[in-house]
């Protein structure tokens, strides 16, 4: 375990991101995109779903298991578990994508110590308080204010539906 000094104290920084392929905001976590186009172009053979409501919600999470093919390994946390498996690190032969619905949800865990290189906006559909971000992709304020603090801490945040699309960075659309 690594530890690092942010704003005068120690703090425990995760292990595990050596092994993370993509990190993905995606209101829909697992469907078709995702296992065809993103576990091929990472060669992923875990997924790590981190949403606090899916972690309790039994009917969710067997649905999203029934999904996954058979040689890719499901784990559905909670923030403070998922920051915790993070954190403890993961077996070298571990290619993991981590899937979150909001960005929100990787704020928390990059403020617990889970500093995400690089973060990819997937769907993320317009609702009720949502504005549009980019096409298809509406966040919130809330949304919106955790993406701008990921980019202010380092985190490349790019939008890019599927593998084979151009990224579009995402710190040039908050600038308009």
């Amino acid at each position: 375990m690594r530890q690092t000094r942010r704003e005068g104290e120690i703090m425990e920084k995760a292990a595990g991101l050596a092994n993370v392929r993509l990190t993905r905001v995606d209101d829909r976590l697992i469907h078709g995109q995702v296992m065809t186009s993103w576990v091929k172009a990472t060669a992923a053979n875990k997924i790590m779903v981190i949403d606090d409501e899916v972690a309790q919600d039994e009917l969710t999470r067997t649905v999203l298991k029934g999904v996954v093919p058979a040689d890719v390994k499901l784990g559905i946390f909670s923030v403070a578990k998922g920051v915790d498996r993070m954190k403890k690190g993961l077996k070298p032969q571990d290619r993991l994508i981590i899937l979150a619905k909001t960005p929100v949800t990787i704020w928390r865990m990059y403020k617990a110590g889970v500093e995400f290189p690089e973060l990819n906006i997937g769907g993320v559909g317009m609702r009720a308080g949502r504005t549009t971000l980019y096409q298809n992709i509406a966040v919130s304020e809330e949304e919106y204010d955790a993406l701008r603090s990921l980019i202010a801490a380092g985190c490349k945040v790019t939008i890019q539906i599927v593998a084979d699309d151009n990224k579009i960075d995402v710190a040039k659309l908050l600038e308009k």
